[in-house]
């Protein structure tokens, strides 16, 4: 009995292994690969443009979702240096929709972009020696002297009054990463819709 039992479970694994080994995948499935080839019946997604006859079934999944001039060519998609994203959106997210590309990798900050902020009023401790404010900075003055006015400014100060500072260099605006090769399938079983 036990022999039938070990001949069941032998004849079902070596079923089941040369199942999964067979499966092949969905026309158009794109994954993650750790290789720097695609294997066979598979491209990597480098955005190359294709003739649309020679792959008319991947054609007519990816139409020029991701380029091409729909007559002659399209493109698979393009994941150099790139991130998938989902379609769609979330709640508080924007609406994503497919083929679509975006963001970047460095960003320079504008005065625009960066948040309400305070900087140090800096001045010296040397006795004045100008009346004027126009390209100068505050200075010590006698006990008499009124060093301060409640009017509204209208002369502009040394730029070292402030503190200048900043070099307009971009940051890097990229997230850590650790690369793989997308991998799309040009051949396999062409998906049915729901």
């Amino acid at each position: 009995m036990k022999k039938i039992y070990l001949l069941v479970f032998v004849i079902f694994t070596l079923f089941s292994v040369n199942k999964v080994s067979a499966q092949e995948p969905y026309l158009a499935e794109i994954k993650m690969f750790a290789g720097t080839f695609a294997p066979n019946g598979w491209f990597k997604c480098e955005g190359q443009l294709l003739p649309i006859s020679q792959y008319s079934a991947l054609f007519s999944l990816l139409g020029t979702t991701y380029g091409g001039d729909g007559v002659q060519t399209f493109a698979l998609p393009d994941f150099r240096g790139r991130v998938p994203m989902h379609t769609g959106n979330g709640p508080g997210l924007s609406p994503r929709t497919l083929g679509e590309m975006g963001g970047q990798e460095n960003t320079t900050l504008s005065v625009s972009n960066l948040p309400p902020h305070n900087h140090t009023l800096n001045g010296s401790t040397s006795a004045g020696n100008s009346s004027n404010p126009t390209g100068n900075v505050l200075a010590e003055t006698s006990a008499l002297d009124k060093e301060y006015n409640s009017s509204t400014p209208n002369a502009v100060m040394n730029n070292q009054a402030i503190g200048v500072t900043g070099s307009g260099i971009p940051i890097n605006n990229v997230q850590p990463f650790n690369t793989v090769t997308f991998i799309i399938a040009y051949q396999g079983i062409y998906p049915s819709q729901p």
